[in-house]
């Protein structure tokens, strides 16, 4: 039972008792009681507790609409507060509640960013002993594979080659892997080529058809700007091979004077109703941090578009 109904049946309670007490008592208007004095009581009772009501109505109203607040409220999208209305208690619970959204979204913000730098760290690490320690082994291996198939009789020789060929692609595998871990692309050539490179990628591997359209040049958006878009970027397109079941995908990137929009839409089936998963969690995490807006819709044609809008830097012209 919600706190206007228990606090207007408290009050109609004693109303009607009061009522009674006075109707059936021995202290009444006559006695006995008489229709027309029975009437105007009801009706004076009825008129009672209506005003009662609406003023319950009201004062609890600014209740209300913070009971709502609490229950929409998502830290992922940040800005949401409740309006400050009421008296001064109902007012000073209100504000202390947007009070505390503040803290929790800069604690967030705070964590979300220490979380996420030891995670691109961890990449950074892993990705570099994949290349150093993994990948020169396997170049060792397949060089003792030549030197023993060129020396080997016909028949080993073909079995080795076929060996041979599997590191190779193990080798190759495990390269891709060290790129997706950590885009030194990006580093070294910029946002633009590491984009087209990630296309190109997930064409091959994923049979995926990826149109990308690019405005060039784009401009500088700082290390940590460049480095969520392209995740944002990659984590989209991971999501659309594994989950959407699309054939093309629609790669843009445009230059804006508010900043830089990146889209990316499929033709996929779409995400329905399906909960967000921590791919998408991670998505929004990383656009908070640089205080990028981050949009899943859901076209009226089908598929999935997502939308990521990183504002430009203070001071850029």
């Amino acid at each position: 039972m919600t706190l206007f109904w228990r606090i207007f049946l408290l009050n109609a309670t004693v109303m009607v008792l009061a009522t009674g007490l006075l109707l059936l008592g021995p202290v009444t208007v006559s006695t006995p009681v008489l229709l027309t004095e029975a009437l105007i009581m009801a009706v004076g009772l009825v008129a009672m507790l209506t005003a009662n009501a609406a003023l319950l109505r009201v004062g609890l109203a600014p209740l209300q609409r913070l009971t709502k607040a609490m229950t929409t409220t998502d830290l992922l999208r940040p800005g949401q507060r409740a309006e400050v209305s009421g008296h001064s208690e109902i007012a000073d619970l209100i504000t202390t509640y947007n009070t505390m959204l503040d803290r929790l979204e800069a604690e967030r913000a705070a964590s979300s960013a220490l979380a996420l730098s030891a995670q691109e760290d961890e990449r950074r690490r892993i990705a570099q002993e994949l290349h150093d320690e993994v990948g020169q082994t396997l170049t060792a291996v397949l060089l003792e594979l030549k030197h023993v198939a060129d020396q080997a009789p016909g028949p080993l020789r073909s079995d080795l080659l076929h060996v041979q060929e599997t590191t190779r692609e193990s080798l190759d595998e495990i390269r891709r892997i060290a790129r997706r871990l950590r885009p030194g692309v990006l580093e070294e050539l910029g946002l633009t080529s590491a984009l087209r490179d990630l296309t190109r990628e997930i064409t091959a591997h994923a049979g995926l058809a990826v149109r990308p359209s690019f405005d060039s040049p784009v401009p500088k958006l700082g290390q940590a700007a460049e480095l969520v878009l392209y995740r944002v970027a990659q984590e989209s397109l991971t999501n659309v091979v594994r989950h959407s079941g699309a054939r093309h995908v629609d790669f843009t990137l445009r230059t804006t004077p508010a900043g830089v929009d990146l889209r990316i839409r499929d033709d996929g089936h779409g995400i329905g109703r399906a909960a967000e998963g921590a791919g998408i969690r991670g998505m929004r995490e990383r656009a908070l941090l640089i205080g990028a807006d981050l949009d899943l819709t859901a076209p009226p044609a089908g598929g999935t578009e997502v939308h990521l809008h990183v504002p430009a830097p203070q001071g850029s012209k």
